[in-house]
């Protein structure tokens, strides 16, 4: 049976074999040759035979793919070349059930294709294939070609070359240096039967069947098993992305730190959600290590404590609604104030003009209170309809939750979804001229965005501002495994646009009140050292708090196999410098196969 995430990309694969504008190279005049797979594969990444006609290639079924869009089967040549740059395997698109089984001997004609899981606009790299394939059984029973072995002595450490600045820094034209690169090697086993063993799980099952291993234990290894993202020079080589050719059923629900015991083996294919992958014929057991949900320390009697949370796409629908709130009650341990993000109106995304959100809101309330903790208030701004981004319909926002009998909001008439908030002096001290409020909602930064949502809380008669962001997600950035080195993040300009606006926002608060106490924090869609995080900072105005964790302990979201920072809280100069503040990034979620959301909550406590 298929993982949801095969689907999706066996219809893709479809759409590529139809059509040239997912191929790379199509425009060869065909013609017959008879050629062995390592011919066809070659040292680079594209094949010398892109686009022609080749006849009786030999090899061994080595794993059937016969469910989807994406049916054929992988073939490998048991008397393999001396050239480490050439694979010895490939796979033959049937697009119907194959007609073979693992062992079989065939010969096989057809085109070869060059086919770009997601199309060439995504920038990953190509899949060799051949495809509209004439399939003759030999004979059947043969021994597979031993699993080529992939551990941490062949992956080199460096992750890809530079490309070439003539192409647009694509690597596809340069020779394989599977030695150096731990790109180079992976490509160079494109097709062919691998195998992994003993190896740590470092992205937990997801809802797709696939989950992620490295075959380097101690990269950038956290303290809960985890391979932490640190810089954009520190992509992690021993991330490999597993899935498998067996039933759903049988496939492990795994959570990071657990290991894969014992042989994992099966063909390495390439796919737009994760790409280099190895689809299992056979896998480990699950061995668990027996990784606990973390629990925050409660906030003392004269410390605030504020949240960020982002409960994906909360709706009134959702079974997750008891869960959440003993996360905020039990993990959390209930802070003063919680910034959610990702609350969807009060019918979710049926797109109906509906912006309301205040089931979604009391329905979490009312659940907190039944796990045992406080009766929230809130405050939030209604965006206008599909304006914010998100699922269509939804029209997802932030929300202000807070503890009425430890904090109190300042509510300043005629904030709504187009009004900008401003700052005022009242008394010598800054002010909102709306609370809450939106910042510069008209401004295009925040185009299919959310808007940032301001507000005034004050706690034991000090006044703190809290901004709420959800800014840009990294949709249509190209993937780490992409052919062009290094990639695009295309989505980081408008991010970049947004930060400059928050931080110019938390300027204005400052520069009418040098001492005030400014809190940004959300889902920022961007890690702790990017560009979007400098620009928040800006000249000092905020400090992302995260920062005060050692480098093994940032990370709030795992992708790919990496943890990363998605989530912060950026902090003002009064709180950094002038008391003591305790900053917590709690693993509720994104280590889990059994996740109620992909984020992880961040707190900070302080004494204003």
């Amino acid at each position: 049976m298929p993982s949801r995430s095969s689907a999706r990309l066996a219809a893709l694969t479809v759409a590529a074999v139809c059509s040239a504008a997912s191929a790379v190279v199509v425009a060869s005049p065909a013609h017959a040759d008879s050629v062995r797979i390592h011919d066809i594969q070659g040292t680079t990444r594209i094949s010398p035979y892109a686009g022609k006609q080749v006849t009786d290639v030999t090899g061994i079924v080595t794993g059937v793919r016969g469910y989807g869009s994406s049916r054929g089967f992988w073939i490998q040549d048991p008397n393999p070349d001396a050239d480490p740059a050439t694979s010895e395997g490939v796979f033959v698109f049937t697009s119907s059930s194959p007609k073979v089984a693992v062992g079989d001997a065939v010969t096989v004609s057809g085109t070869i294709s060059e086919f770009v899981p997601g199309g060439t606009s995504s920038g990953n790299q190509a899949v060799t294939e051949i495809v509209r394939p004439t399939v003759t059984v030999v004979s059947s029973g043969n021994a597979v070609p031993a699993a080529t072995v992939v551990d941490a002595k062949s992956v080199p450490a460096a992750y890809a070359p530079a490309g070439d600045p003539a192409a647009n820094n694509s690597v596809n034209a340069l020779t394989l240096r599977p030695g150096t690169y731990a790109l180079d090697l992976y490509e160079s086993l494109e097709g062919m039967n691998v195998q992994v063993s003993d190896v740590r799980v470092v992205g937990a099952t997801d809802p797709f069947t696939e989950l992620w291993v490295t075959v380097k234990p101690w990269e950038n290894r956290n303290r809960r098993g985890g391979t932490v993202y640190g810089s954009y020079d520190a992509q992690n080589t021993g991330r490999l992305q597993i899935q498998s050719l067996g039933k759903v059923a049988d496939f492990p629900a795994a959570n990071v730190g657990d290991k894969l015991t014992g042989t994992t083996a099966g063909p390495l294919d390439y796919n737009q959600f994760g790409g280099y992958t190895l689809v299992a014929t056979q896998i480990g057991t699950l061995k668990s290590a027996g990784v606990e949900r973390e629990t925050t320390e409660k906030q003392k009697n004269g410390e605030l404590a504020v949240a960020t949370y982002n409960v994906e796409n909360l709706d009134p629908s959702d079974a997750t609604f008891d869960a959440h709130a003993a996360a905020i009650v039990n993990n959390l341990k209930s802070p003063d104030v919680v910034s959610l993000e990702e609350i969807q109106d009060n019918n979710g995304a049926t797109n109906d003009g509906t912006v309301a959100a205040d089931l979604t809101v009391t329905k979490l309330i009312d659940a907190v209170v039944a796990a045992g903790g406080p009766r929230y208030d809130w405050r939030s701004i209604d965006p206008a309809n599909n304006t914010d981004g998100g699922e269509p319909g939804g029209n997802i926002r932030q929300v202000f939750l807070f503890n009425p009998e430890r904090v109190s909001f300042t509510d300043r008439a005629g904030g709504d979804a187009a009004t900008a908030a401003g700052v005022t002096e009242v008394r010598g001290k800054a002010a909102l001229t709306v609370s809450p409020g939106r910042i510069d909602p008209a401004n295009a930064a925040w185009k299919s965005s959310r808007k940032p949502l301001v507000g005034e809380f004050v706690f034991r008669g000090r006044t703190v501002f809290v901004i709420a962001n959800h800014f840009n997600s990294k949709g249509g950035d190209q993937g780490l495994t992409a052919q062009y080195q290094p990639v695009a993040r295309s989505s980081e300009t408008q991010r970049h646009q947004q930060a400059t606006l928050v931080n110019a926002f938390v300027k204005d608060i400052l520069d009418t009140q040098k001492n005030a106490a400014v809190i940004a924090l959300g889902d920022i869609n961007d890690f702790e050292f990017s560009g979007t995080t400098q620009a928040l900072e800006g000249d000092g105005e905020l400090w992302s708090a995260i920062k005060s964790l050692p480098r093994s302990e940032r990370y709030s979201y795992v992708y790919q196999g990496n943890s990363q920072v998605l989530d912060q809280i950026l902090v003002s100069p009064s709180i950094r410098r002038g008391c003591d503040f305790e900053y917590d990034s709690v693993h509720v979620n994104a280590e889990f196969n059994d996740q109620i959301s992909d984020h992880d909550p961040q707190v900070l406590r302080f004494k204003p």
